[in-house]
């Protein structure tokens, strides 16, 4: 994934999503604490351009392990690209912070989330 102050920040979002599809990140004015959610009034805006919020201009290809842990890869996105960013999971038909499972990996998270998804639509025959 290629960040750079042109993009968006709908455009990471599709990009983490695609390799994540039960996974989605969500981007704040502020850091939240180990731990915490963020706060739903400082999500930034998706039409957001990266140069307007960005406090660190750093440019690159930002290859993700799946083995990353949630909260390594939330930190390695504030040092990096200067953006506070939340890993949510799919549960069912709603969207959960992973603050709980912060220790655990984006695959761990991903799969998660898709066996939750499997089990709401056989419930619910969706």
């Amino acid at each position: 994934m290629i960040i750079s102050d042109e993009k968006t920040l709908r455009d990471i979002q599709k990009e983490f999503n695609s390799f994540f599809p039960y996974l989605k990140i969500e981007f704040y004015s502020g850091e939240h604490s180990r731990g915490e959610g963020s706060p739903i009034q400082d999500r930034l805006p998706p039409e957001q351009a990266l140069a307007v919020i960005r406090k660190v201009h750093t440019q690159g290809d930002l290859r993700i392990n799946p083995d990353i842990r949630v909260s390594e890869f939330e930190q390695m996105f504030l040092q990096k690209y200067g953006l506070n960013v939340q890993v949510f999971r799919k549960s069912g038909n709603l969207w959960m912070q992973t603050t709980s499972t912060d220790h655990w990996t984006l695959a761990e998270q991903n799969r998660k989330g898709g066996a939750s998804e499997l089990h709401y639509k056989e419930k619910y025959n969706q």
